[in-house]
C-alpha cells in the first residue's frame, strides 16, 4: 500500500514532541499551541494507521513505532538544517579543504582566519595541519600550503612569503653561546630535511659537527623542544614570533639561511574553483602587505 504525501508540519511536530515527550514543549520550540502539536501528530497517526505515543497521565510515551521513526527524523531535520546553512543571502557556501603545515598555521594563518572569514563568507573552509608531507589527491585536499623550493611533482604552486631559518633556544642556553663556533658543543635539533644545519655552519663559516641530535617532522614540535631546553633548533624566526616576545625562545645569533618559502599548492590535474581563487588572492594579499 502507497501512503498519502506524508504533511511536513506533522513529522516536524512529532520529531519534536518525541524529542521532548512533551506537546507543550514541543509548541514551545516550534512556536505553536500545544494543541496545534496534538492535532498534527494525531493526524500522522492517522496517515500511518499506528500510534506512535501512548497518552500517560503524567505526559507521553514513545511506541516501538515512535521509537523507530524518530531518529530516521531527527537525522533528516539535521541535515536539511545543514544543508540549508550552507545558503546565506540565496547563495551557496563552497567547502574549501586546505592542508597546512602545523607551523604556517599557528605562526602565520590563524590569527588572520577571522579577517579572511568576513571578506569570504560564502567560503566555507577546512583546515587540515600537517607536517608538510601530504598527498593532495589522497587526503581530499583542494590545496596545501608546505614549506620547500615549490617544485612538487604534478602541483602548481604560488609563492608565498619567505621564512630563512635561523638558531633558536631556551634562555638558560643562549647565556652559553657566545659565537657561533660555541654552537658544536651544543645537541643541535635536526628536522628530517637533513642537510640545514650543513648550510647555516657554511653561511657563517664554519664546517658543520657530525649532528646526531633529535630529528623531528615538525617544527612546532622542534620548537616545543627548544623551549624546554632539549637543544638548539633551527627554525623559522618569524613563525614562533610570539615565542621570541614572550622570551620563551631567544636567538642567540642573527645570522639565517633561507632554505625555502611557503607556498599554496594544487594539482593541476584540477581546475582551480572560484573558492581556491579567492583563497589564493588573498593569501598572497596578506603575504604583500605584511612584506610592505
Amino acid at each position: 500500500m502507497t501512503l498519502p504525501p506524508l504533511p511536513l508540519n506533522a513529522l516536524r511536530a512529532f520529531e519534536a514532541a518525541a524529542r521532548h515527550l512533551s506537546f507543550t514543549r514541543a509548541g514551545l520550540e516550534l512556536r505553536v499551541t500545544q494543541a496545534a502539536v496534538s492535532h498534527q501528530v494525531k493526524a500522522l497517526e492517522e496517515i500511518l494507521g499506528i500510534r506512535l505515543f501512548r497518552r500517560l497521565s503524567r505526559g507521553l510515551a514513545l511506541t516501538e513505532e515512535g521509537e523507530a521513526l524518530l531518529p530516521v527524523l531527527t537525522d533528516a531535520f539535521r541535515s536539511i538544517g545543514a544543508t540549508l546553512n550552507r545558503f546565506q543571502a540565496g547563495r551557496p557556501q563552497e567547502v574549501l579543504t586546505l592542508g597546512a603545515v602545523g607551523t604556517f598555521v599557528t605562526g602565520w594563518l590563524l590569527r588572520r582566519l577571522p579577517a579572511f572569514r568576513a571578506e569570504h563568507p560564502f567560503i566555507d573552509l577546512r583546515l587540515m595541519t600537517n607536517n608538510n608531507r601530504v598527498d593532495l589527491a589522497g587526503e581530499g585536499l583542494d590545496a596545501a600550503i608546505r614549506f620547500g623550493d615549490g617544485a612538487w611533482h604534478g602541483t602548481e604552486a604560488t609563492r608565498l612569503l619567505a621564512a630563512p631559518l635561523g638558531p633558536l633556544c631556551a634562555p638558560a642556553v643562549a647565556r652559553r653561546l657566545q659565537l657561533p663556533a660555541d654552537l658544536l658543543r651544543e645537541t643541535l635539533l635536526r628536522s628530517y630535511r637533513v642537510d640545514e644545519w650543513e648550510q647555516w655552519f657554511a653561511a657563517v663559516g664554519l664546517t658543520a659537527p657530525n649532528i646526531r641530535g633529535f630529528v623531528f617532522d615538525s617544527s612546532l614540535a622542534m620548537a616545543e623542544a627548544a623551549m624546554q631546553g632539549a637543544g638548539v633548533g633551527l627554525l623559522p624566526a618569524r613563525m614562533v614570533e610570539h615565542h621570541l616576545r614572550d622570551g620563551r625562545l631567544v636567538r642567540p645569533f642573527a645570522a639565517e639561511v633561507t632554505l625555502g618559502a611557503y607556498w599554496l599548492t594544487r594539482l593541476r590535474s584540477r581546475p582551480e574553483t572560484e573558492a581556491l581563487a579567492a583563497l589564493r588572492r588573498w593569501l598572497m594579499a596578506e603575504a604583500m602587505a605584511e612584506a610592505g
